[in-house]
């Protein structure tokens, strides 16, 4: 897909569900941005469009389920 190239019909939404299945199994918007050769600004209406549910921003801040993602606990 072109850098800049308008999408629309079908490869918008082809697109769409590419990029909501992606945020769902954990990419962030940023990262798909990069795959994808779009802007953060276009995912992100992507997705609001789509109606996903957005995480918060930054990641998990809290430390035990830091340790339990990297598997690790705290002792």
């Amino acid at each position: 897909m072109d850098k800049g190239k308008q999408i629309t019909g079908t490869a918008r939404a082809e697109l769409a569900r590419q990029m909501r299945k992606q945020y769902e199994q954990g990419m962030s918007i940023r990262a798909i941005a990069e795959e994808h050769g779009r802007s953060y600004g276009f995912v992100h209406r992507v997705l609001t469009e789509t109606e996903v549910p957005l995480r918060a921003r930054g990641g998990n801040h809290h430390p035990d389920q830091r340790l339990q993602d990297a598997g690790r606990s705290r002792q």
